[in-house]
């Protein structure tokens, strides 16, 4: 089959479309033909590697896929079906530790995501478990493409803003950097459960399409660099529940002091980098709560995917590139050019 693959990690350049051999399904796994996968900053930072990332080589990048079944063997609890449309949920857990028993996949001793410490779907084909592999009903009306823009972001969003933020209606919520899957996932979200959002981007393009999406205020980060004083005066010198926080970094004194008393910053991730400086003293007078995550539990992604099959949010798609173009694609997701998600076809 044809992948894309590299075989050492470095810039997109180590992006090579090649031949290698198809998968071979053992029992209890399901060969699923990929028609789409939607590209994540996740691939970025696995592509250029990190100390004790061991990887089997060539690796092939894709948390999120979506396709048909091809093929399914013996042991098929889910009773799949060939030819059915079909996302895959990208969390790999043991089901045997003391998080897994909770229903805490992503706590997991063992975790591991599809794309990033196994294999994933910059491919032809994959064989998967099967009970990793999701029917997408009629009722959602989702192309491919569509489809595999769905699951890491939401279950993401979902778990950073439900779980973990404890949302409800008449929060006030501030999403730092809008554009990505995760950020526009969680607007949806929050827009769906009744929230107020407030945006922040350096693009005012972006900002007005995020009001389009239901964005109450966006605020463009260049020309209004101290963004928390802005959200003082939109919320009446309160600050917002809940900062949506995944730039780390550059943006975590001013999230921080975006939020209101007893108010909580979410993080999962630091895309502008790891090391930022927490004043204390704000943490514990205005009673703080600093929450980090990673994806969520099957329970959880099944939560959000209802909202995504009943039509009350939607997956973004900037553009699509195929394959072969792989490199292409990091290097405009990279540049932070996207509004939604990149997606490629196999």
């Amino acid at each position: 089959m044809k992948a894309t693959v590299f075989h050492e990690h470095g810039s997109s350049d180590v992006l090579l479309y090649e031949d290698i051999p198809d998968p071979e399904p053992s029992v209890g796994q399901v060969l699923i033909e990929i028609k789409a996968v939607a590209l994540n900053h996740l691939d970025l930072f696995v592509r250029t590697g990190w100390p004790g990332l061991q990887l089997e080589m060539p690796h092939i990048l894709g948390s999120d896929i979506s396709g048909i079944v091809k093929s399914v063997t013996p042991k098929n609890p889910n009773n799949l079906e060939e030819g059915q449309h079909v996302v895959l949920n990208p969390s790999i857990y043991c089901n045997k530790c003391e998080y897994c028993i909770r229903g805490q996949h992503s706590l997991c001793d063992q975790y591991k995501i599809l794309g990033e410490h196994v294999r994933g779907g910059y491919a032809e084909y994959i064989a998967i478990e099967s009970d990793k592999v999701i029917p997408v009903p009629e009722r959602a009306h989702l192309t491919f493409t569509e489809s595999a823009a769905v699951p890491l972001t939401f279950m993401t969003a979902w778990r950073l803003l439900v779980t973990k933020g404890n949302l409800k209606p008449g929060d006030d919520v501030l999403i730092i950097g809008i554009g990505g899957g995760v950020a526009l996932a969680a607007l949806q979200i929050a827009r769906n459960a009744g929230a107020r959002v407030f945006v922040t981007s350096s693009s005012d393009e972006k900002l007005k399409k995020a009001e389009e999406l239901g964005a109450h205020h966006g605020i463009n980060y260049v020309s209004t660099p101290d963004y928390h004083k802005e959200i003082y005066a939109q919320t009446n010198r309160r600050g917002v529940d809940i900062v949506l926080d995944s730039v780390g970094q550059a943006t975590w004194e001013k999230s921080l002091r975006s939020l209101r008393k007893g108010g909580k910053l979410v993080t999962p991730g630091a895309t502008s980098g790891p090391i930022a400086n927490t004043n204390v003293n704000l943490l514990f007078w205005k009673q703080l709560e600093i929450l980090g995550s990673t994806m969520a539990s099957t329970s959880e992604l099944y939560d959000v995917l209802k909202l995504v099959w009943n039509g009350n949010v939607r997956p973004i798609v900037d553009r699509e590139f195929p394959l072969s173009e792989a490199g292409r694609a990091h290097d405009i997701l990279e540049a932070g050019q996207q509004f939604g998600k990149i997606v490629l076809k196999p």
